[in-house]
């Protein structure tokens, strides 16, 4: 897995563009439905595609024509200047996964990255990025986000279960689970027909 570092700091502008936090399946490996993650540090493609070319070309060829959901992107440009060429963008709302970014090349083929949103928290980014690039996960990549939620979810529940017995306060949830449940009769059924 190639990953580079996860920060959550957003470029000034007029800043040199960061390199783009990637995560990538390993080369030989096992083939899965996504071949890693992409962190984005904003929504504007024209800004954050030079930064994942340059990081890719190197190790893919050179990417010509990339895809995206319409969804999470606000403007698509039809056409992003990057580092010695231009790559062509499209996009697909109802055919292509709302979580997910096609790169096609010329030669080299096509690979698929789960777009993680640039509001994600670092925690929250790593296990994403590491779960896309394990190698021959089958899982797509808005299943991937749907498991991430509902982690967050379940840790934030925990978090506030955990503040609310520091206060001296329990919660429902905290209760022993005994005096939740309300007894029931129950009754054999009759066989005397």
């Amino acid at each position: 897995m190639t990953l580079t570092s996860i920060d959550s700091t957003t470029p000034r502008e007029g800043d040199p563009a960061p390199p783009a936090r990637l995560s990538l399946t390993p080369a030989n490996g096992v083939p899965g439905r996504l071949d890693g993650a992409w962190w984005p540090r904003s929504r504007d493609l024209t800004r954050e595609l030079p930064a994942l070319t340059d990081a890719l070309d190197g190790l893919w060829g050179r990417i010509t024509r990339v895809t995206v959901n319409p969804a999470h992107w606000p403007v698509i440009p039809r056409k992003v200047p990057v580092t010695g060429h231009t790559v062509h963008v499209g996009w697909f709302a109802d055919e292509q996964d709302p979580h997910k970014l096609i790169l096609l090349g010329y030669t080299a083929g096509r690979w698929d990255l789960l777009v993680i949103p640039p509001e994600t928290g670092p925690a929250s980014a790593g296990r994403l990025m590491s779960a896309a690039a394990t190698e021959g996960n089958l899982s797509t990549a808005s299943a991937l986000m749907a498991d991430e939620e509902a982690t967050r979810a379940v840790a934030d529940a925990q978090t506030r279960e955990d503040a609310g017995e520091r206060e001296g306060g329990g919660t429902p949830t905290s209760q022993p689970m005994l005096r939740l449940l309300k007894p029931v009769a129950v009754r054999a059924p009759d066989r005397r027909r």
